[in-house]
């Protein structure tokens, strides 16, 4: 294994460590995300709410919910440090095992393209922590959920691209 290929390696460890922890954490709270005695869902927030069902839940959590809401929030962040960079350095590993030009070009445009998937992330909670404060405010869901897509396009096709081939034994 090259030393480049061991580089990504470390850090895809590592990032993989900084998500399955940050993982845990958030899984934990989402006991407590409650309205009306009735689980409701960050995925939900993220994809499947409606606007009125977004207003609806924001302004009629507790105090208490709301805050769990923000801290879950503010360790997705962390997440995101080790969701993206593991991805990146997954479609990395990816690539030094690949001697197809083609492929190689794909994998390092998907690792690039982690980077914009992070920024979308970031927006996405920039939203929500927004329209936590002021529930009234839930507005431009069109560009909200537009973000919300991107992310999930690009995290999922730079991670389904890259598994099949980071795993194979040597290049093929």
């Amino acid at each position: 294994m090259s030393y480049n290929i061991q580089g990504w390696r470390k850090l895809f460890l590592f990032s993989l460590g900084l998500f399955a922890g940050t993982a845990f954490c958030m899984k934990w709270m989402e006991k407590d995300f409650l309205f009306q005695g009735q689980l409701f869902t960050i995925i939900g927030l993220e994809i499947s709410y409606s606007g009125d069902r977004m207003v609806e839940i924001l302004s009629g959590i507790s105090p208490a919910v709301r805050q769990i809401l923000g801290y879950h929030l503010y360790f997705d962040f962390a997440f995101m440090a080790g969701v993206y960079p593991g991805i990146a350095s997954l479609c990395m590993m990816a690539r030094g095992k690949s001697p197809t030009p083609w492929i190689r070009r794909v994998l390092l445009l998907l690792a690039f393209a982690q980077g914009i998937a992070w920024v979308c992330d970031i927006v996405e909670n920039m939203y929500l922590l927004s329209w936590i404060r002021h529930p009234e405010s839930v507005s431009q869901l069109t560009t909200y959920h537009a973000v919300v897509l991107l992310k999930w396009v690009l995290a999922l096709s730079g991670a389904l691209f890259a598994i099949p081939l980071a795993i194979r034994k040597g290049k093929y």
